[in-house]
């Protein structure tokens, strides 16, 4: 699994391709009757913009890491396992990392709650255009999405924390050294 997770770190476009088939696989379930192929070319016409995002944000990411994919990868590893870098070099770059990726989420609470009060109005719009079968389709998604969002999106926020208190700690303890 993790020669996967590597592999699909590396390449962005293996992460829009996941994504834009996982998309589709769902419109479909919720919406039967279309063709896969045109459901898959209006879901990727309709993601050019995070993928714009997407690829703004891997560049900032790279840039904050020290300017390698490889290197981003490494120490994105290194941070979901909690393993502190010990090379000086490498503690700069994971440093930057961090610092980054915390303040590219400095709002992230109210981000949270604005996507839990867009996916309501969804829902709700849903219930009164569409029939049972979509509206409970959405419905179901939705707290499942929301429900991951939420988790996997503290659980970051706290290993960031985590990792730059203990680039701090190291630091301040070899200053007085």
């Amino acid at each position: 699994m993790e020669r996967i997770n590597t592999y699909v770190a590396k390449h962005l476009w293996a992460q829009v391709l996941l994504s834009v088939l996982a998309a589709s696989v769902l419109i479909m379930l919720v919406f039967p009757g279309r063709s896969f192929l045109s459901v898959v070319v209006r879901t990727a016409v309709m993601s050019v913009g995070g993928i714009a995002v997407l690829a703004a944000a891997r560049r900032k990411e790279k840039r904050a890491s020290g300017g390698s994919t490889d290197r981003m990868v490494a120490l994105d590893r290194k941070l979901r396992k909690g393993d502190v870098p010990t090379d000086p070099e490498e503690r700069e770059a994971m440093r930057g990392l961090v610092e980054q990726r915390l303040h590219r989420t400095r709002h992230r609470v109210l981000a949270q709650i604005g996507l839990t009060v867009l996916v309501g109005a969804v829902i709700a719009g849903t219930a009164l255009t569409a029939g049972p079968r979509q509206t409970v389709g959405f419905t179901v998604l939705s707290v499942v999405f929301l429900g991951w969002c939420f988790f996997y999106g503290n659980r970051q926020h706290h290993r960031l924390l985590t990792m730059r208190r203990a680039l701090s700690a190291d630091t301040a303890a070899a200053q007085r050294h």
